[in-house]
């Protein structure tokens, strides 16, 4: 029916309207419109076809490509004849070759005069009363060549600009193809196949149907038989070149189509199904059908979308960038922000935004003063042979000339104190790596005030500032730790072994297997190492390794089931490796000093891992399992130096017995003092340096930063903020107009339905009841419907008319039990 169909076509400008709404604000519309896209070949008429629909030579014209932006047009029946273009709302264009020019200038400004291409779209409207409601997007023409100062690419470039809108589920595709050339290469119906596998979207469009070869038609491909299209082909014949040049009127040119169509013995029958009339009927049709079937999908992407930037939006609702109350108010909530973002990552508190990739802030610090620190102790390198030579010298130049019959207790003092000084470097270095650490952790949550750069950086130049500052204090007093330790050597301390128990071991030679004596068989560590060196996991995913106080176990997974190797830990040392130019792996490994084969006929065991962390803390594990690092080999000595060196050192049982009860002594206080160390270093660092940040922060930070003088500086918005709460705020805007257009659809169709109603035909069995007084309907049962008088048998139930009384409301007849016709 007329007015339930017009209601229906009130969709497409719904959807023109919504196409409107973002691209006047000035917003990129990433909600799949209904839409139809026009694709095909340079020279397959599309812009012909587009011409036909409006009656009107509008479109640029001319050799190679003339299509280089995306042209959204959108024909509006109207009693009007004009264009209008979006950039230039208002401006009213009655001259269609103005509106071509129009369009060739505003390419140009885009895309330039080098026959480049751009994405963004032009926007179209014509209103004329020769037209259907109806959009189309022209898309420039698939070439292959690039021709003049064209990008070599420019064919990729083409193909990507076409798939971003008809890969939309919700793009029909009017794929145009000229009849005279082979339909399987036609590029239009290759590039929706692509897209549109099953044909549900795509509409084939046959142009130059009149030039095909004499003795050929398009038959089979208009009856939709040779290459089968859900929606069909339609055949078109548009004007020629000659015509063109010629401005043949359309009008005349579409007479022309209709007497080819209908002379044609291979179109005569099918000729009220080809045309430009026809075509543009169909698309008007599907369009419809089409938008009716993706407006609910449309309303829920925009709610969602809405939904989504509420809260943003409700920030900025009343948002005033110079508000000096505004500023003051936001430089308080920064700052707190940034204190107690500080405050959760050192002390592991943020559980909604921790992460799950790697270590960071405080427990990156714990690693470093467990793992690290303990580690860089134990790196220090501590030559048995050239101590033992200085212990002698020091027992000789004691004794002097004399010939010492007892242990000089100022040889222990004196090694022990050159041992204690060589603790500053490692202590030193925690430091380094601590304050690394609390800097990162600094930059990162300062990163959160990037809507205003002058004040992150402020802020970060006066908490960095301080910890440096502190930093230094920090270093000065864990260099004093060191001195306390070496002004005075406290013998008498429970733990130290004494001169006795010394001389008791002094035959007996400690080994490295007595740092982990105590920890039986346990398991120190577990997880996924790569080898690196062995064949047969090379390139497979890594193994699970077990380390245990004295051994090393391989496994297939960490089901811990099918075991690969067990590698005891007596005798092994840890080297560090090189990374490969290429390799992201951090590596060590595991050998014997005197050369054996530790795996099969490998003398080097490399494992690896892909953060450095991970390697660290098992190279820390290992430590405690006593696998210590290699330590340096001096160079080769020459013979003359070789019988210095064995002159100096060789010694009388006596003396050697002095040495040895020394090294003990030296060995039992170290382990005293590096205790001492790893215990204290930790402690000083959090107090003078993590803590005093963290007060600083909370109590002088805000003070320093008023002492900047200019707040409203401080305060301001960097542009990219600026720019993006102008682009949500577009896209809320939009949002909320596509919806409030949307939700006019079913009002607007049911008060055109109910205004467009034909009226009751003349001859209608139901009386015409007045409007002002309807009756209610009666309570009591209907009758039997009474058959037509004369009627023959089998004819159809029609109640005779019941005439309507002069006083009071009429009677309802009876009616048969037929369905109702609609309303």
């Amino acid at each position: 029916m007329a007015w339930a169909n017009s209601g229906m076509q009130a969709l497409i400008p719904v959807i023109n309207r919504v196409q409107d709404a973002f691209s006047q604000l000035g917003t990129n519309v990433n909600f799949e419109l209904p839409q139809i896209a026009v694709v095909g070949g340079q020279s397959a008429g599309k812009s012909s076809v587009l011409e036909n629909f409006v009656g009107k030579d509008f479109l640029p014209r001319g050799s190679g490509i003339v299509t280089r932006r995306p042209l959204i047009l959108q024909l509006i029946q109207d009693r009007n004849e004009y264009a209008e273009f979006l950039h230039k709302k208002g401006h009213r264009f009655v001259d269609f070759d103005a509106v071509r020019k129009e369009i060739e200038d505003e390419t140009d400004r885009v895309t330039g005069h080098n026959k480049g291409i751009s994405a963004h779209p032009i926007n179209l409207r014509v209103f004329s009363p020769n037209v259907l409601n109806l959009t189309l997007i022209d898309l420039p023409g698939l070439t292959k060549v690039p021709v003049g100062d064209q990008p070599a690419d420019i064919e990729h470039q083409i193909r990507d600009m076409l798939l971003t809108f008809i890969s939309r589920e919700t793009c029909l595709i009017l794929a145009v193809t000229p009849a005279n050339s082979d339909l399987a290469t036609s590029d239009a119906l290759k590039l929706a196949k692509e897209v549109d596998p099953q044909g549900l979207r795509t509409i084939g469009v046959l142009t130059k149907l009149d030039l095909m070869d004499e003795g050929t038609d398009a038959r089979d491909i208009l009856e939709n038989r040779l290459l089968p299209l859900r929606r069909g082909y339609v055949g078109v014949v548009n004007r020629g070149q000659k015509d063109i040049v010629g401005r043949k009127d359309i009008r005349a040119a579409l007479d022309a189509e209709r007497r080819f169509f209908l002379s044609h013995p291979s179109y005569r029958h099918m000729a009220d199904r080809l045309g430009t009339t026809y075509l543009q009927q169909t698309l008007n049709q599907q369009l419809t059908n089409h938008i009716r079937d993706t407006l609910p999908t449309l309303r829920d992407s925009l709610q969602k979308r809405m939904f989504a930037m509420e809260k943003d939006v409700a920030e900025y609702k009343n948002f005033a960038p110079n508000d000096p109350g505004r500023k003051t108010k936001a430089l308080l909530q920064m700052v707190t922000q940034f204190n107690a973002d500080i405050e959760r990552s050192i002390e592991g508190s943020s559980a909604k935004s921790v992460s799950t990739n790697e270590l960071s802030g405080g427990a990156r610090i714990n690693r470093l003063f467990h793992e690290r620190f303990p580690f860089e102790i134990v790196k220090m390198e501590i030559d048995e042979k050239e101590m033992r030579k200085e212990i002698q010298f020091a027992i000789r130049n004691i004794h002097g000339v004399r010939v010492g019959l007892f242990t000089p207790d100022m040889a222990f003092e004196a090694i022990a104190k050159k041992q204690i000084t060589r603790l500053k470097e490692p202590s030193m270095k925690c430091v380094d790596l601590v304050v690394n650490e609390l800097a990162n952790v600094i930059r990162t949550c300062a990163d959160t005030m990037a809507r205003y750069p002058r004040l992150r950086d402020e802020l970060e130049r006066i908490v960095v500032s301080y910890m440096r500052e502190r930093e230094q204090v920090a270093k000065q007093q864990i260099g004093m730790i060191v001195d306390y330790e070496l002004a005075y050597m406290n013998t008498n301390h429970e733990d130290f072994i004494g001169f006795t128990n010394a001389e008791a071991k002094a035959n007996q030679r400690q080994s490295a297997a007595r740092n982990v004596a105590n920890l039986g068989n346990q398991v120190i560590r577990k997880g996924w190492l790569s080898v690196n060196n062995v064949s047969f996991v090379r390139g497979s995913k890594d193994s699970w390794f077990v380390l245990m106080s004295d051994s090393l176990h391989w496994y297939k997974d960490d089901e811990e089931k099918e075991k690969k190797y067990m590698l005891p830990l007596d005798g092994i040392k840890l080297r560090d490796i090189e990374s490969g130019f290429m390799s992201r792996q951090h590596k060590f490994a595991l050998f014997y000093p005197d050369g054996r084969n530790i795996y099969k006929d490998l003398k080097l065991l490399e494992l690896g891992a892909n953060n450095l962390d991970e390697v660290e803390a098992w190279k820390a594990s290992f430590l405690r399992a006593g696998v210590f690092p290699e330590r340096q080999v001096q160079p080769v000595q020459n013979e003359e130096e070789q019988q210095m060196t064995s002159q100096e050192t060789s010694m009388d049982p006596q003396l050697e017995r002095q040495v040895e009860t020394i090294r003990n002594l030296v060995d039992s206080y170290m382990r005293i003092i590096t205790k001492t160390i790893k215990d204290l270093v930790p402690k000083a660092v959090m107090h003078l340096i993590v803590n005093q940040v963290s007060e600083f922060m909370k109590d002088e930070l805000l003070a320093h930063l008023y002492q900047y003088g200019d707040t409203d500086a401080l305060m301001e918005e960097s542009a990219q903020e600026s720019q993006k709460r102008e682009e949500l705020l577009r896209m809320y805007h939009a949002c909320k107009e596509a919806l409030r257009i949307i939700s006019e659809v079913n009002m607007s169709t049911l008060a055109s339905a109910e205004s467009a109603a034909p009226p009751m035909p003349s001859n209608d069995y139901r009386p015409q009841i007045p409007r002002q007084a309807p009756a209610p309907p009666p309570s009591v049962a209907r009758p039997a419907p009474v058959p037509p008088r004369g009627g023959a048998p089998g004819a159809p139930m029609i109640p005779a008319r019941v005439p309507t009384p002069s006083n009071g409301a009429p009677e309802i007849p009876a009616r048969p039990n037929v369905p109702k016709r609609p309303f």
